[in-house]
């Protein structure tokens, strides 16, 4: 881990470097408030060392599929821990999320067979 020149305080780029998020991406959760900073006396953002593990567990929950939004209705115990585990209060969220990504793959399915079926006759077949 970065030692920074503070104790217990990141920089956004240290941040940004301990996550492998970009500085833009930690800027974003920050004003969303999915992420708990102070300002130095040079203006500049400092997050606590913690922050690592809440941008890593934001980072897994955005590639589930789920919105800031979505992440900042999570109670804080699922937001805040890495690797934390689901709450029963996200998992109506998740099953919703899941429903929707299904719903998304059998439109694309739909959409791949009508168009191998276009491909195939050499014309666009009428709509089912």
């Amino acid at each position: 881990m970065i030692q920074s020149t503070r104790q217990n305080v990141l920089s956004i780029g240290e941040l940004a470097i301990e996550t492998g998020a970009s500085v833009r991406s930690i800027r974003h959760y920050d004003d969303h408030g999915l992420l708990t900073s102070v300002r130095a006396g040079n203006g500049y953002r400092m997050f606590p060392v913690a922050a690592v593990g809440q941008v890593r567990q934001i980072q897994r929950m955005i590639a589930t599929g789920f919105s800031l939004a979505d992440i900042r209705s999570f109670p804080d115990c699922m937001r805040m821990i890495e690797g934390a585990s689901t709450c029963t209060e996200t998992t109506s969220a998740q099953r919703k999320r899941l429903a929707s990504i299904e719903r998304q793959i059998a439109d694309l399915e739909r959409r791949r067979e009508r168009l191998l079926k276009t491909l195939a006759e050499g014309r666009v077949p009428p709509l089912d």
